[in-house]
């Protein structure tokens, strides 16, 4: 047995063993900010660098069984907030973007409101919800780049069916501040900027270049299989890959970007 898939059986964990794990991690994070700070990508920059590299958009609301629909257009106000932080970013070559880093925590404070958290397979109301609309927006979009993924993190459970899914199973990227963040790097000769806004329907995206693209890239999932476990759980699986692709179309490469194993929240015969 994949020994990823059996340590996903189900623990219950008391609220003080929670509360100190996370307090953990987000001190180990700052630690991590002070003593290895690396170059950071600060610069924003108004006008629109000369080429698209890539571009996505995704839906503002979604009707989702028993979710308050308040919480998702609390989310908007969320969304637009951190929008304003990174719109229009650059990252020079060598330079590496930190989502946290860029938008920093989001608090009442700061105008945040509360949004739907996913929480241990379930979901929550929480301060600054609904953020990873925009952490998996920004990564399905740096999959479309030479850009390094440096940090990402998968979600461990399928909460939701995959009604109205246009990408992928798991091709997303999770966030909680701080210590789980969505990094890329710049390895490459030319700068990227990311453009992000939002209007009535939809959250928009682009990575913008200073240079043309030399490949295009197509990302695709491989394997998927849903396993009922020994211990009466369902886990989805599958692998996320791309294809390098020439401006004529010929094949450049195939390469592996991540695998998934996720425990489903919903019965896998369930559809919408």
């Amino acid at each position: 047995m994949n020994p990823v898939i059996s340590a996903m059986k189900p623990i219950r964990r008391s609220r003080l063993r929670l509360f100190a794990g996370k307090r953990y991690f987000i001190w180990k994070r700052y630690w991590k900010w002070i003593t290895a700070p690396g170059v950071l990508a600060k610069e924003l920059h108004p006008e629109a660098l000369p080429y698209e590299a890539a571009s996505h958009a995704t839906p503002l609301l979604r009707s989702l069984r028993n979710v308050d629909m308040q919480l998702q257009y609390n989310k908007i106000t969320n969304l637009r907030l951190a929008v304003a932080k990174l719109d229009g970013l650059v990252i020079r070559p060598g330079e590496t973007f930190s989502y946290w880093r860029s938008i920093g925590k989001p608090t009442r404070r700061k105008g945040y409101l509360d949004g739907m958290v996913l929480h241990y397979g379930g979901f929550r109301s929480g301060t600054g919800g609904g953020l990873c609309q925009l952490s998996n927006l920004i990564y399905w979009m740096a999959l479309h780049t030479p850009l390094t993924v440096t940090e990402r993190h998968r979600h461990s459970y399928d909460v939701f069916p995959d009604e109205q899914r246009t990408q992928p199973f798991g091709s997303g990227a999770t966030c909680s501040y701080n210590y789980l963040d969505l990094q890329l790097r710049n390895d490459t000769e030319y700068a990227y900027q990311l453009k992000l806004h939002l209007d009535e329907t939809h959250l928009h995206g682009e990575w913008r270049c200073d240079s043309r693209q030399l490949y295009n890239y197509e990302v695709y999932e491989d394997g998927h299989v849903i396993r009922l476990e020994p211990w009466g759980g369902y886990v989805r699986s599958n692998a996320i890959r791309r294809r390098v692709l020439t401006h004529t179309g010929e094949l450049a490469g195939d390469e592996a970007i991540a695998e998934n194993h996720a425990l489903m929240m919903y019965s896998p015969l369930l559809h919408g």
